[in-house]
């Protein structure tokens, strides 16, 4: 069995719904509807989280609580750029997307001379900046972060001094290169972006397959491509949202799309991806509770996470 270590990070800073910080607990109590021991098997790391921000209110409105996420994104960097540095598997349970950011400056840092791939499964592509963004939620940045864009092409905004100099500081964790080029950025199941996305998609020549395109491949053959478009990378990321399920099922979130994956196509999609050997952390992200009944989201949610580590497991 490969050396997993669980990741915890309860950050709901960057979302626009309140209640993210709360997904991971969700998991839990759901392990324990479905009587897994899932949560006994593994020793969880903590991040520390920059929540208490929220309190002091949003003095940056093209990049709410910008200062808070910056301080976040560094402790998810450190914590797993040391996990990898000891050859660890990081399945990381988060609670708003954009500490992926952190992940992938991790990951890049322990090993920065090996290529890193990305397969981005969620509703949103999450190429937002501050230039660009029409909500100022950063939870719609991260990976514009780890390309180093700011899509200047596509400006709507006039971001303040403070929240530039903030967001220079934020581009440049684990130095002052992109953590990824944009082409090694692959997409299942974007289908909710605004215009400056899709120029940086259609710029850079970014695959997103849809879910139609799912449906109409079946999702061995989506996983297969979508890895094979990523052939030159030494290292995958997987990050997945689970607003990319479908949104009569994905109530539980708090951006929900219709047209999305079922919670099947989701579960084998994952489980296919990561018996890729290449593939050196795992993450789901946007659990938000508050926003379901009967704690449907993270039973789904929780039901992909023990399924994909089980796959992780079995297949080395």
């Amino acid at each position: 069995m490969r050396d997993i270590k669980l990741v915890e990070v309860r950050s709901e800073i960057a979302a626009g719904t309140r209640g993210a910080s709360m997904g991971i607990d969700a998991l839990k109590v759901a392990s324990l509807d479905k009587m897994s021991d899932f949560f006994t098997r593994f020793d969880p790391i903590h991040v520390q989280d920059a929540n208490n921000y929220l309190w002091k209110g949003n003095k940056h409105p093209h990049a709410k609580y910008i200062d808070g996420v910056y301080q976040v994104l560094k402790n998810v960097y450190s914590t797993i750029e040391s996990l990898r540095l000891e050859s660890l598997f990081p399945i990381v349970l988060a609670g708003d997307h954009a500490t992926a950011a952190g992940t992938i400056m991790g990951i890049k840092a322990a090993h920065p001379n090996k290529r890193l791939g990305i397969i981005w499964i969620d509703a949103h592509a999450d190429l937002h900046t501050p230039f660009t963004t029409p909500s100022g939620n950063m939870h719609g940045m991260p990976l514009a972060m780890c390309i180093q864009t700011d899509n200047i092409e596509s400006q709507v905004n006039e971001p303040m001094e403070e929240t530039l100099q903030y967001w220079e500081k934020i581009k440049n964790i684990g130095g002052n290169f992109p953590k990824v080029n944009p082409e090694d950025i692959v997409f299942i199941s974007v289908r909710d972006t605004e215009e400056p996305e899709d120029f940086l998609m259609q710029k850079y020549g970014m695959k997103n397959f849809s879910t139609a395109d799912v449906r109409k491949l079946g999702v061995e053959k989506v996983a297969k491509n979508a890895l094979k478009l990523l052939q030159d990378c030494d290292q995958i990321y997987i990050s997945f949202d689970v607003d990319s399920l479908d949104s009569s099922i994905s109530v539980g979130t708090g951006t929900p799309v219709p047209n999305g994956l079922t919670v099947e196509e989701a579960l084998n999609l994952n489980t296919e991806l990561i018996k890729d050997k290449r593939v050196c952390c795992w993450e789901i992200v946007e659990v938000n509770p508050t926003l379901d009944t009967e704690n449907t989201m993270a039973e789904h949610a929780f039901d992909i996470l023990e399924a994909t580590t089980k796959s992780l497991v079995d297949n080395f």
